[in-house]
């Protein structure tokens, strides 16, 4: 029965996963963009980097590298979510809203949930990046500039062109920044849904439940990518980079971005980074708790 469950939470954070990166894909194309985007070949403006995404229709715009993380995102959520469950219950704890959430064992699986999907997510984020940094944005010299002057037609060019050049090491940039950007950010995720969705079921109990979870979600997003937007800002430049043309890592490219262009590069694309995180965390947490209440596991988030 207990392999049954734990097999159900793995399926769970497969479908929710895709669910979230089919909604949140065009948004995060566009955080993106914002954020690999060097000094003197800027986005005037969210609108203009919108605009100049649009123009390249969907597939190669807003929907551009969607097919890598839509198929594989589901294995990256199944491992971040079932290791979150199965931690749970190696710790002696639940979650639900029957009994309130305990800090240190949600907080100690939401940690090794973010570090167990990285040797998956890694390399899939690479991919991601590179082929979201590579939409043409012209500078005055009408040329393609950016920190990643390769152009791939899709994924697999793309992961062939580096392992080719790099070696399976290359598939692996950036794996210590995003391993600082994913654990506190998941930890704090797990933490804010839970205690949000507990105290808002326990005090708002006339208000629909999926709009509560939806909600809760959303915020559980926001609040756990504000926390690591810096983070995630240099992580898209070093992956961008995939060559180690401009940056060596996370220090050499927080130094340099931060000479050139101010600590405000820092926070670049934070609009849309927000904006994303609610969508994307509200759906993918909704769906997954309606799905381990349509599999009926006792000890999921009720």
């Amino acid at each position: 029965m207990m392999g049954r469950e734990m097999m159900l939470d793995y399926l769970a954070g497969a479908l929710s996963g895709s669910a979230g990166v089919l909604f949140g894909h065009p948004l995060d194309t566009v955080k993106c963009q914002l954020q690999v985007q060097l000094a003197g070949n800027q986005y005037r403006s969210l609108r203009d980097c919108c605009l100049t995404i649009h123009k390249q229709g969907l597939a190669r715009g807003f929907f551009r590298g969607l097919s890598w993380p839509l198929f594989s995102y589901g294995l990256v959520n199944s491992v971040f979510f079932g290791t979150y469950a199965s931690t749970l219950k190696v710790l002696g704890s639940h979650t639900g809203h029957s009994k309130a959430p305990e800090f240190l064992p949600i907080l100690v699986a939401g940690s090794v949930g973010g570090v167990a999907q990285l040797s998956v997510s890694v390399p899939i984020e690479v991919i991601k990046v590179v082929l979201q940094s590579q939409i043409p944005h012209p500078d005055k010299q009408h040329k393609v500039s950016g920190i990643n002057r390769d152009y791939y037609k899709g994924p697999r060019e793309g992961a062939l062109d580096i392992i080719r050049s790099q070696g399976v090491r290359g598939m692996y940039r950036g794996t210590i920044t995003q391993m600082y950007r994913d654990v506190p950010a998941s930890a704090s995720y797990f933490l804010v849904f839970e205690y949000c969705s507990y105290y808002s079921h326990k005090h708002l109990s006339f208000l629909n439940s999926q709009l509560i979870d939806f909600v809760s979600g959303g915020l559980a997003g926001v609040l756990s990518w504000t926390l690591i937007t810096p983070l995630d800002v240099l992580k898209s430049r070093v992956q961008a980079d995939v060559k180690g043309n401009m940056y060596s890592g996370l220090w050499d490219c927080a130094g340099k971005s931060i000479k050139q262009e101010g600590i405000r590069v820092l926070f670049r694309g934070y609009s849309a980074v927000a904006t994303r995180a609610f969508l994307v965390n509200s759906v993918t947490l909704l769906v997954y708790v309606e799905l381990l209440k349509a599999f009926k596991v006792n000890e999921s988030i009720m």
